[in-house]
């Protein structure tokens, strides 16, 4: 199954780790990734001006853990690594699944763009 189908068939949780340039990590709750355009290794999160979005200025390359709302430990592990991102405030309007109230709330959001560079299951490995 294509990782753009899996997404929007899938409930679930997920959580976005990156490091700064010495190597102090964060973990943050994040939604499912948006799929900009047809490469299926190509995804994109929404992101606020916060530690995660600063991290990944000064290293490019995160993890996205995603846990399956279902008993047991099914999901993935995605390895990115960024590609660019886009402030534009109507980048961010085409992508978001939700509708904020007002515009002033977008102001501080950017679209980064990122790469997968591995896959893994939740659990173990393959």
């Amino acid at each position: 199954m294509s990782l753009r189908k899996y997404f929007q068939e899938t409930e679930g949780t997920g959580v976005l780790s990156t490091a700064n340039g010495e190597g102090k990590v964060n973990a943050a709750v994040y939604a499912r990734p948006h799929f900009p355009g047809e490469d299926d290794r190509k995804l994109a999160f929404i992101m606020t001006s916060r530690r995660s979005y600063s991290n990944i200025q000064d290293n490019p390359h995160a993890a996205y853990l995603f846990m399956e709302d279902k008993q047991g430990y099914a999901g993935k592990r995605l390895y990115l690594k960024k590609t660019g991102e886009d402030a534009s405030p109507e980048t961010v309007k085409q992508l978001r699944r939700r509708e904020y109230k007002e515009e002033e709330e977008l102001s501080d959001r950017q679209v980064v763009y990122f790469e997968v560079e591995n896959e893994r299951p939740l659990v173990g490995d393959s």
